[in-house]
């Protein structure tokens, strides 16, 4: 079985960008984040409603890199320390080698091309450093912007799961991406 271990905390950095570790400063951004309609509009997760919510969804992710069970970065800047998104493996499945990786970026740097530089950059670490063999992302089909994104990032459709999950009321599908380790 995979073994992990997210101690000292990895900080990464791509041309543009440095994905570190959420702090509690972040908590307006991620309130900005997990507050917005159209951010959360494929995330069938409760919107956030208080600072406070924002700061327990901070404490979670740093829980779960503590325990290594998963792990976020905040996305930046190289020269701005202001989190702009996230994106992390924050499903491991240590079994099986494969992780699950998930991403959001606030709505004024979409079509930048800053989600697809931090897919590259983590899905490096989770071959390199953490030895996956595969990674997935599960997206809601009607999420063409995310697909396109696993897609130039050389994911592929594994599967269209039907009514799969259940969330306010009515049933949803899913599709999974997926990339496998080739080296």
């Amino acid at each position: 079985m995979l073994e992990i271990n997210f101690a000292p905390f990895p900080t990464l950095e791509t041309e543009r960008l440095q994905l570190r570790r959420l702090a509690n400063d972040d908590v307006d951004e991620i309130f900005a984040l997990r507050s917005d309609h159209e951010v959360m509009k494929y995330i069938p997760r409760p919107l956030a409603k208080t600072k406070e919510d924002a700061l327990a969804h901070i404490s979670m992710i740093n829980e779960k890199i503590d325990s290594n069970e998963g792990i976020n970065w905040a996305i930046t800047f190289k020269d701005n320390p202001k989190l702009i998104g996230i994106i992390g493996h924050y499903r491991i499945k240590p079994e099986h080698y494969r992780s699950e990786i998930g991403y959001m970026l606030l709505p004024e740097y979409h079509g930048q091309g800053i989600i697809s530089e931090a897919i590259n950059e983590v899905v490096k670490y989770g071959f390199q450093e953490m030895k996956l063999h595969s990674i997935e992302a599960i997206i809601a089909p009607e999420n063409t912007a995310s697909e396109k994104v696993l897609q130039k990032n050389g994911f592929v459709k594994e599967a269209h799961l039907i009514e799969n999950e259940y969330y306010e009321g009515q049933f949803l599908d899913t599709v999974i991406y997926s990339l496998l380790n080739k080296s």
